[in-house]
């Protein structure tokens, strides 16, 4: 790391300069009741938030970058807010995802078009945190993130609510007809109970964990609750951290190596983590140019048990979690399997960062020999129905079903599942396996959380609670049930899901690692040679270019133009 001048800020281009376009530069600062003495010399820190009315997640996150913002000042910094575009889990459609690589190039182009010096990233609703991460690690600059933080606990009837988990939990008790409506409408109204994210392992919580593994966040910052006092006082430490970060010049690039994403890894399934972790782990590896693969996972997972006891794999919440000891505890009871030695934003090692952790929940955070399951859970399977891969979270599973055999139950679109799923006269029975296919990237596109597919009403009325379920697409983090997804490649461009039909049988076996159907070479080339396409959905602007350029989820899903560390040049200021 290189010590930093004043002159040697890349802002100095911007303001420091005696030329016409410094002085427009400083004039029109001086507009907005800025003084030369308040960023002269200054690191300039930019503060990306994606803070909106629309996001439930980050509603908090105006008055959180009013505490980074003083940490910044504090520290001899200059911040500036920027706001990007928010990606509402809950509102908008057809899914986030299909929107995470458009906020990670605004990130990454607000950084490299304005007089940027470091950057505070505010996020994390499940696709937020990758995306602005993906930015950061593009620009390489300075950058920490701030945790938008989990939501309190939900309540009802005396019973502890949690997103998602209890979401569906319900939801398939209503179609059953063993929860009224007053029912329905109290866990409505006592399942998210402030600002913050899902308070169960989800996909939020656990990309918060990734950042905060991988060096982008201070110790504990993940597990701090969205409206406790000291997530506040974390994000005004980070404000004080990033300008001493910009003068020191540790950038993303510096921190991230394959052992920081090894630990990343190994975090994830420790943590009973959400499987979307899986494509996003693989696009920020592939920004920072590591080669990262699903046999990485498959590896790690083989010996890494789950010791948080946490939803929706266990029984607790982010809450108790962090009152546990949070993540810092945690990753310092896997001391003996992560790479110690990795960077942070802190300056420090992972292993300093957590030397001092403790666990005060032996129940939350379990012993290495007491572990929730012994084994990660998240297993990656091929065969002739998946060649490229594909996941699914056993531990969330029934057993019963992780070496099963069964009839083929096939629906071409989301709509035309929702159409026959409950048709009384739809030929299914427990054993069946639901298949729902062109619901991957490009297919939906987007590859939205479609993956756990509702069990038919039929069924659920005999006390059917879970069958194994198939798709190409993903699944919330914060759900549970035998699925089967992220199959690649996916059915919309020819995969093998494409060619399955209706009544072939699909078998599973967890141990062996397999997904096939029993269907013979001949007969798949015989159906291959028949499959035709089907017509893209967007005929123009971003989501004609996004179908035109994401990868596969084996791949991470990120745009073929945007992966690598190709240096993009600075922008010339005339």
């Amino acid at each position: 790391m290189s010590q930093k001048s004043p002159k040697s800020l890349r802002s100095h281009r911007w303001y420091g300069r005696d030329d016409l376009r410094a002085f427009g530069h400083r004039s029109r600062a001086a507009s907005m009741g800025c003084i030369r003495a308040d960023y002269e010399g200054k690191p300039v820190v930019a503060i990306i938030n994606t803070w909106s009315d629309i996001n439930p997640c980050h509603s908090h996150l105006r008055e959180l970058a009013e505490h980074v913002k003083r940490g910044v000042w504090q520290a001899g910094g200059f911040p500036v807010e920027m706001p990007a575009i928010t990606l509402g889990e809950t509102f908008q459609k057809p899914t986030t995802m299909l929107y995470r690589n458009l906020l990670a190039m605004e990130t990454e182009e607000l950084l490299r078009s304005y007089p940027a010096d470091g950057c505070v990233l505010l996020g994390g609703c499940d696709k937020t945190t990758p995306a602005l991460l993906m930015g950061a690690i593009s620009m390489n600059l300075p950058a920490i993130f701030v945790p938008a933080g989990p939501m309190l606990r939900g309540n009802w009837r005396g019973q502890i609510l949690g997103s998602g988990a209890d979401v569906i939990k319900y939801w398939t008790e209503r179609r059953a007809g063993t929860v009224d409506r007053q029912a329905w409408r109290e866990i409505e109204q006592g399942i998210a109970r402030s600002a913050g994210t899902c308070m169960t392992m989800g996909t939020a919580s656990t990309m918060t964990s990734v950042a905060e593994v991988l060096g982008f966040s201070l110790p504990g910052a993940s597990s701090i609750p969205a409206v406790d006092s000291r997530h506040f006082q974390m994000a005004n430490l980070s404000g004080r951290q990033i300008v001493k970060m910009v003068w020191e010049d540790l950038k993303p690039r510096d921190i991230l190596t394959l052992a920081s994403f090894e630990n990343a890894i190994t975090a994830v399934l420790a943590l009973g983590g959400s499987t979307n972790a899986i494509i996003h782990l693989l696009a920020l590896a592939g920004r920072a140019g590591i080669k990262l693969t699903l046999d990485d996972f498959d590896e790690l997972s083989k010996k890494t048990p789950v010791v948080a006891n946490l939803r929706p794999s266990g029984h607790y919440l982010m809450e108790d979690f962090y009152y546990a000891g949070g993540l810092p505890a945690l990753l310092r009871l896997l001391s003996s399997v992560l790479h110690l030695d990795c960077a942070s934003v802190t300056g420090n090692s992972l292993g300093e960062n957590v030397r001092d952790a403790e666990v005060y929940d032996s129940d939350v955070i379990r012993a290495l020999d007491k572990p929730v399951f012994p084994s990660a859970g998240l297993v990656i399977l091929r065969g002739n129905l998946a060649p490229d891969g594909a996941v699914i979270k056993a531990a969330a599973a029934d057993p019963s079903l992780l070496r099963h055999r069964g009839r083929a139950i096939v629906f071409d679109s989301h709509g035309e599942m929702d159409a026959r799923i409950d048709d009384p006269a739809l030929a299914v029975d427990p054993d069946s396996v639901l298949v729902l296919r062109n619901a991957g990237p490009k297919g939906a596109p987007g590859m939205p959380e479609w993956g756990n597919l509702p069990i038919p009403q039929k069924l659920l009325r005999t006390g059917v609670r879970d069958m194994l379920r198939i798709s190409d697409a993903r699944m919330s983090g914060t759900n549970y049930g035998t699925c089967i997804l992220h199959v690649s490649p996916e059915s919309f461009v020819g995969g093998p899901l494409g060619l399955l039909k209706e009544g072939d049988v699909v078998e599973l076996d967890i141990e062996r690692q397999q997904l096939n159907m029993h269907v013979s070479d001949e007969e798949l080339s015989r159906r291959r040679q028949a499959w035709r396409p089907r017509p893209d959905v967007y005929p123009r602007g971003y989501g004609k270019l996004f179908v035109e350029h994401i990868r596969q989820a084996n791949e991470g899903c990120d745009f073929d133009f945007l992966e690598g560390t190709a240096p993009v040049p600075e922008p010339e200021i005339h």
